[in-house]
């Protein structure tokens, strides 16, 4: 799946905050990539489809130095990530061995690739900083992946962070973390979103220009109506 570049500006506008909001009303509560933090501070939010990535734990005769040539592995899985995507690797949450360095988020900017989104972490951290992939993950480690995970595929459903992610979900990332949109909500997300956003925009002037928060936040009917009257002065 591709998202239209309408799409991507819309939702680049919308905070995670915002988006887990709108979809907990609808019932979805796990959307939120546990252990997915901003490797660097100030990163600006972004959006794309998700490019699934698996481990599993290490296994002696799997998880070798050689792996790493065959035709299954990462390096692999790099070459077939499209432009515009975001990298989405299940790492089961294991923190002492990093699943990418400098040498493969290097190629994955080269490739266009959005960004890197892991509940693991990265090796190499000044390279993978100076490549300027960006890259939520929960740390650095020195460790190779080999030496406490074995790679076993991409694009198919994976767990990350505690959250399902199919291929092809959207992923909207921002200083609070990663969260995933289901392809069938997507819609959804981009109608509400923007019109999330401009009430609470509004709300956080009504709270500077002193007002108090019952009735406000959550709106009742007199503060729905001036919400209404400031959108028709525009």
């Amino acid at each position: 799946m591709s998202l239209s570049p309408e799409a991507v500006a819309t939702l680049k506008k919308i905070t995670t905050a915002t988006i887990t909001t709108i979809l907990l009303k609808k019932g979805l509560r796990n959307v939120w990539l546990r252990g997915s933090r901003p490797l660097r501070p100030g990163q600006e939010r972004l959006v794309g489809p998700a490019f699934t990535l698996r481990f599993v734990p290490a296994r002696e005769d799997l998880a070798t130095p050689e792996s790493w040539s065959k035709p299954i592995s990462t390096r692999t899985a790099i070459e077939a990530m499209p432009a515009g995507c975001i990298a989405v690797v299940d790492a089961m949450g294991i923190t002492d061995a990093g699943i990418f360095g400098d040498i493969l988020c290097a190629r994955m900017a080269k490739r266009g690739v959005t960004a890197l989104v892991t509940d693991g972490v990265v090796r190499d951290l000044e390279g993978v900083l100076g490549t300027g992939l960006p890259v939520w993950c929960d740390g650095a480690a020195a460790p190779p992946s080999v030496a406490g995970l074995t790679f076993v595929n991409w694009g198919e459903p994976i767990g990350c962070g505690g959250v399902a992610v199919f291929p092809d979900d959207v992923i909207v990332a921002d200083q609070d973390g990663a969260v995933l949109i289901p392809q069938a909500f997507l819609e959804l997300i981009l109608t509400e979103g923007p019109e999330q956003e401009a009430m609470e925009g509004w709300i956080v002037n009504e709270v500077n220009n002193g007002a108090e928060l019952p009735g406000l936040y959550p709106m009742n009917a007199e503060t729905k109506a001036r919400y209404a009257a400031s959108k028709a002065k525009k």
